[in-house]
């Protein structure tokens, strides 16, 4: 075990820490300066590309050289420039100018340009030393947390930036489950616990149930952007607006000044914490001095839009784990930000605490808490102890993931919340006769149209051979494995061909894709249904309109009188029209009406299939020959048909 020690990471926002399990109990490694916390800030120290320092040195430069330091890359990783192009205006860091829409971010530091995962690969490899010095012996494995609502882009990227710094990362673990294994080694209590996670830039919520042992993710939701980095905006935001105003300097472009205002927001914002009111002091050029008082009282107004900003996903959570807030026995605080007076008043206020007696729990250093657990888990997949080897561990998706089906409905594989690893099949089929490809596009989110998801993949499944629309029956398996990471296969039943895909997008959900998708699947909720209602009866026309299209073509065809080959035609004729122009009932009725009308024909085909395969042909070749074709749930898109 010695020679084999797995630490646990917790690759933060603001700070980053490594644990590991003494004993029964998880414990923090200290840095080089013998603190626990290592601030996530990478400074380039020299035009050497390998010229870094991490932590507080690297923070001592942020004030004298900015333009050479990185912090909170976390809100970074796995995104695009659309994504971050607001918040890039509070930051110091310059972008690589020829960034295309959908390609990995390039920081620029002196001559250099480096991604978010090699930056936070400079964090975690610091961490790896610091773990190495404590040992006295080398560390390669580790388990990393992440937040809850990482989608597949930002795990990757993590993951990525575990391999970069010499790390194997056997496990991405969500980062309020971790908080709940930390917890759940010291009371040992079954329940239904929830986990408030509000750090520097991320917010999560997840609902747990305990019991024997098992650590469930009934519900999680949550936020990739918003956290104590944004209450430091606000107060920043405020202070250069004063200082505009009161000594006519406009410092938005001094990267220095803005970074000194900084340092003094957040040390009244911490001083707040505990006492009542605090001060907020900074040096400016010229030897100006910018001083103002801030009252606790005027500070909860100030963050006050930012924290409200929790409610919503915490009752989404509830309603999805379907729980009242009298029945959560637990809270659990994670995060810096939770200890601030304001936001454990609003955790009692949506989970009913203090009429219920009870209050939330924040025994363990709320910093600290998420890196503890990663120990445990890590512990857990090393062999582990007694007291930890017969835990198991259990997370959920937060989207739904499928895949866009005939008209641009979505055919969902893997519901929402559902507990990972995960795993799920789905069969389809051909929309036109004799294609050979299909281009299957792999969408998440809770809409019921393609178009209102977040597209995830497309990749093709060549090689059919040529049949029948309908004909082909193609499996389409999704799997999520351990670290909520995707991977798609599709395969062609009768021919064997098949294609696979491990999703990696190249960049992230947009803030406002985070914050609206679920909600928008309440809001537009009727709308979709009715959509999605209208282009299945369409479907289901254009189905019945290409039978009989082929038909005249028929052997069984000749045996109808023409009496009923002119009322199938008549109805024919009528439905075409209704498809393009009409409501989803008259639609439906029309199609009822000729599917009557075609009876016959069908059962004079079946008659002849059965010949056939009497004859010596097999009912396959058979159907194949008469054009029908075997039920199947979704058809592909004609769109997505190369």
């Amino acid at each position: 075990m010695a020679d084999e020690r797995i630490v646990g990471i917790d690759l933060g926002t603001t700070n980053s820490l490594v644990a590991f399990m003494q004993g029964e109990h998880p414990v923090v490694i200290p840095g080089e300066d013998g603190v626990n916390l290592v601030p996530s800030v990478v400074a380039m120290t020299g035009a050497d590309a390998r010229s870094f320092v991490v932590g507080n040195s690297a923070r001592k430069a942020l004030v004298e050289s900015p333009e050479r330091v990185v912090y909170s890359v976390k809100r970074l990783m796995g995104r695009g420039i659309e994504d971050v192009h607001e918040e890039l205006k509070l930051f110091p860091f310059r972008m690589a100018e020829d960034i295309g829409p959908g390609e990995v971010l390039r920081i620029k530091l002196g001559e250099q340009q480096f991604t978010p995962s090699e930056i936070s690969a400079h964090i975690l490899r610091q961490l790896k030393r610091n773990a190495e010095r404590y040992f006295g012996a080398p560390v390669a494995k580790a388990v990393v947390t992440v937040p809850a609502y990482f989608n597949d882009a930002q795990r990757q990227a993590t993951k990525d930036a575990g391999r970069m710094a010499g790390l194997e990362v056997l496990r991405l673990v969500n980062e309020p489950t971790a908080a709940a294994l930390a917890y759940g080694l010291d009371r040992k209590k079954e329940g239904i616990v929830a986990v408030y996670d509000l750090g520097g830039g991320t917010f999560d919520i997840s609902i747990l149930k305990l019991q024997d042992g098992i650590f469930e993710v009934i519900a999680t939701n949550g936020d990739t952007h918003l956290g104590g980095d944004d209450i430091d905006n606000l107060l920043i935001a405020i202070a250069l607006d004063d200082i505009q105003g009161e000594l006519g300097l406009d410092l938005r472009a001094n990267a220095e000044a803005v970074q000194a205002i900084r340092k003094a927001v957040i040390e009244a914002k911490i001083a707040l914490s505990t006492e009542t009111t605090s001060r907020i002091s900074v040096e400016l050029p010229d030897g100006k001095k910018y001083q103002r008082e801030l009252p606790r009282e005027a500070f909860e107004q100030i963050i006050k839009p930012v924290i409200d900003r929790t409610k919503g996903p915490c009752r989404q959570a509830l309603k999805d784990a379907q729980v009242t807030p009298e029945q959560i026995d637990e809270v659990v605080m994670v995060g810096g930000s939770t200890r601030i007076p304001a936001v454990r008043q609003l955790t009692d206020e949506v989970f009913h605490l203090a009429a219920r007696g009870k209050k939330p729990h924040i025994e363990l250093n709320p910093d600290e808490v998420v890196a503890l657990g990663a120990a445990v888990q890590a512990n857990i997949l090393g062999g582990g102890s007694a007291a930890t080897e017969n835990m198991l561990l259990l997370d959920v998706t937060p989207l739904s993931l499928g895949i866009e089906a005939l008209g641009g409905v979505v055919a969902k594989i893997i519901q929402r919340n559902s507990t990972i690893p995960a795993s799920a099949t789905e069969h389809f089929t051909t929309g036109v006769d004799g294609q050979t490809n299909v281009a299957i596009h792999v969408v998440q989110g809770e809409r019921e149209m393609a178009k209102d998801c977040r597209s995830l993949a497309r990749f093709d499944l060549k090689g059919i051979p040529p049949m029948s629309a309908g004909l082909p029956r193609i499996e389409v398996k999704f799997l999520i494995d351990a670290n909520g990471i995707l991977h798609v296969s599709a395969r062609e039943q009768r021919s064997g061909q098949e294609a696979e895909i491990e999703v990696k997008p190249t960049y992230g959900l947009t803030d406002e894709q985070v914050e609206s998708m679920i909600l928008e699947s309440f809001d537009y909720a009727e709308q979709d249904f009715a959509e999605r209602q209208l282009i299945e009866a369409r479907n289901e026309a254009e189905t019945i309109l290409t039978a009989v299209e082929k038909a005249p073509g028929n052997a069984a065809w000749q045996q109808l009188s023409e009496e009923e080959r002119t009322q199938i035609n008549m109805l024919a004729d009528e439905l075409r029209v209704l498809r393009e122009t009409g409501e989803r009932t008259a639609i439906q009725a029309s199609t009822e009406a000729l599917d009557k009308a075609t009876r016959r024909f069908a059962e004079l085909m079946m008659d002849a299939a059965v010949s056939s395969a009497i004859g010596g042909k097999t009912m396959d070749a058979a159907g194949e020959n008469l054009g029908e074709a075997p039920t199947v749930p979704h058809p592909f898109a004609p769109a997505e048909i190369k």
